[in-house]
């Protein structure tokens, strides 16, 4: 049997500010996408971050939604 699915979203978009983490415009935030585990989300996060490196306006996230999905499931190794 395969491993349990652990949902994870990426997305980002312009910040306020390089140190904060409120967005400009939350209705043009750029959903990358949802990944079946944390290894495929990492590689989507870094490909999305490689292409904005030299915007330190722009950031992106990695949601962990199996922790939401299942919260009473505890923390799990991503």
């Amino acid at each position: 049997m395969p491993d349990k699915q652990l949902l994870h979203l990426v997305f980002g978009g312009e910040l306020v500010r390089p140190d904060s983490d409120q967005f400009v415009d939350p209705s043009k935030l750029h959903i990358v996408g949802i990944f079946p585990n944390y290894e495929e989300a990492y590689k989507a996060w870094r490909g999305a971050t490689g292409q904005t490196i030299d915007d330190a306006h722009t950031r992106y996230y990695i949601v962990h939604l199996h922790r939401f999905l299942d919260p009473a499931a505890g923390d799990h190794k991503h």
